[in-house]
């Protein structure tokens, strides 16, 4: 893990790890308590290529440099009331689709509370007891997984809402990310 700030971190050289970052930023500046967003990862350069009017709405048309890079394209809202392991288990991705990232808000304990979670309690009665606990804390997670199966995470914790206090990892949130994976299965 490491901290990361676009364009200071040596992992931002990483086309995942950028676009992670940018989704980041993108969800902080829409501020706490959103519900969660998906989004595809498409090849520049493809996207250009094959797509210059939506490359265009974008901003992609610009010269820029010509590096390996992911845009990150937001998807319709989740269906509300959804688990959402259920339902990245309905997504089937085009091949255009080079990968798929989502970011999404939970409450946490620290590892110091593992070892009071009471045993036998439901989901629901589980969350609860965790909204309910002195020190949970809330994170903004991003998940992003390519086709490859090549991962990345950034977590920003809601009391440190800083860009330089964001941590980034490919192993942060092991279990959205398979659940990404996933939704490339049937390839």
């Amino acid at each position: 893990m490491s901290n990361a700030t676009p364009g200071t971190d040596p992992l931002a050289s990483n086309p995942l790890t950028r676009a992670v970052l940018e989704i980041d930023e993108y969800a902080s500046g829409l501020g706490w308590d959103q519900p969660a967003r998906l989004f595809a990862l498409v090849d520049t350069t493809r996207l250009r290529a094959e797509e210059p009017g939506l490359a265009s709405q974008l901003g992609l048309d610009e010269g820029g440099e010509e590096i390996a890079s992911l845009t990150p394209i937001e998807q319709d809202e989740l269906p509300s009331g959804a688990p959402l392991d259920e339902f990245l288990a309905t997504i089937a991705w085009p091949d255009a689709v080079t990968g798929c990232a989502l970011t999404v808000e939970r409450q946490m304990l620290p590892p110091s509370a593992e070892g009071s979670v009471p045993k036998g309690l439901a989901d629901a009665e589980l969350a609860k007891w965790v909204a309910e606990h002195p020190d949970r804390q809330e994170v903004r997670m991003t998940v992003a997984v390519l086709r490859d199966g090549t991962r990345e995470s950034a977590l920003r914790l809601r009391e440190k809402d800083s860009p330089t206090e964001v941590l980034t990892g490919a192993g942060l949130v092991p279990g959205l990310a398979d659940a990404l994976s996933a939704t490339f299965a049937a390839d």
